[in-house]
């Protein structure tokens, strides 16, 4: 298992499920489902397997050497097999804040999108603040899931902000939607 320098502790667990530092073994299945949920990603064209592989080698591994990295990737894991990843991107180390991205395998979204959100947001709640003592978490989506706003608001973020017509999608610009949580400790 990969190991990030900057983390004491490296697997985050709850219940059946766990992060784990991001793995090489997933990287074909987090591009097919980057490439089925473009829609409502900062990506504008799909991924290939070249994409990819450069991705990994050249950025990803880097990451866990560095003593601040801007992002932390993990894998999401239902009894050791992949279902998702994510992880902490958009690090402001000076600030103490970053951004939430998660995505979990396009199959599983209609029936289990809520409960693995929350179950996710456990667990980067738990590296963010009690490993990392980080300020505050924030996600950043294009207003096109509402369905996700409920999932966080669940967990206790709180609508920041509306980025009016922030994006463009489809010939259409888009508002952009804040979600954020301080840590209380």
């Amino acid at each position: 298992m990969n190991k990030y320098k900057v983390l004491n502790k490296q697997e985050f667990k709850l219940e059946n499920f766990s992060l784990v530092p991001i793995r090489y073994e997933d990287r074909l299945d987090i591009m097919k489902w980057r490439n089925e949920q473009i829609y409502h990603l900062r990506q504008d064209q799909p991924l290939t397997v070249d994409n990819q592989e450069h991705y990994f080698n050249n950025v990803v591994s880097k990451l866990f050497e560095q003593e601040r990295p801007t992002q932390i990737l993990f894998s999401f894991l239902k009894k050791d097999v992949c279902i998702g990843y994510g992880g902490l991107v958009h690090i402001n180390w000076i600030d103490m804040n970053a951004e939430i991205s998660f995505i979990m395998d396009t199959d599983l979204e209609e029936n289990h999108f809520h409960d693995y959100w929350r179950i996710y947001l456990g667990l980067i709640e738990q590296l963010a603040y009690n490993e990392l003592d980080l300020h505050k978490i924030y996600t950043y989506a294009f207003d096109l899931r509402p369905h996700l706003y409920k999932a966080v608001e669940a967990a206790g973020f709180l609508k920041e902000a509306i980025l009016k017509e922030h994006c463009k999608f489809q010939d259409k610009f888009i508002d952009v939607i804040i979600h954020s949580k301080i840590n209380e400790k």
